[in-house]
């Protein structure tokens, strides 16, 4: 019976691990904070994911690319986003790009250091605290969704009054 007990959870973990439909009661963003992350560095959105746990491996999908500013950064998120994850380390990250400068560059890994997180680009990293990252970002407005311009062309009714 103990041998059947642990067939299903292989199967149960592998199945969630996949992302496959199975009633997994885990979101992306709670995996996240399983490996000591903050839920803010992946935008709302997410649709799904896909996380080998035996090598931390994932991919994070969303249901097209995802590109907002916070503060003097605008970001980059295509709709797959794939890395490696293991206890406060982001590695091999593909599909998230900042733009400093002119130039836009790929974030390609993120540590976790007590309350601060490393970005690194490669060639440069920039630390910033870990509280910036307590909420997710929005496509489009990141944090300033209010202040959208309601008085645009485009978002104000066309019919005149007489």
């Amino acid at each position: 019976m103990a041998f059947l007990s642990r067939i299903f959870l292989f199967f149960f973990f592998f199945f969630c691990s996949t992302g496959s439909h199975v009633a997994c009661t885990k979101t992306a963003y709670e995996v996240l904070q399983e490996y000591d992350f903050p839920v803010g560095l992946l935008p709302k959105g997410v649709t799904g994911y896909e996380l080998d746990i035996s090598t931390g491996e994932f991919s994070v999908y969303f249901n097209g690319s995802c590109t907002f500013s916070i503060d003097s950064y605008e970001l980059k998120y295509k709709s797959t986003i794939t890395g490696v994850i293991t206890e406060d380390k982001l590695s091999s990250l593909s599909g998230i790009k900042v733009k400093v400068l002119f130039l836009w560059l790929n974030i390609v890994k993120v540590i976790r250091d007590d309350d601060e997180l490393e970005f690194s680009v490669g060639i440069a990293s920039a630390d910033f605290a870990v509280s910036n990252f307590d909420e997710s970002p929005t496509c489009g407005c990141g944090f300033d969704c209010l202040s959208l311009n309601f008085n645009h062309p485009l978002l104000t009714s066309s019919f005149a009054s007489s």
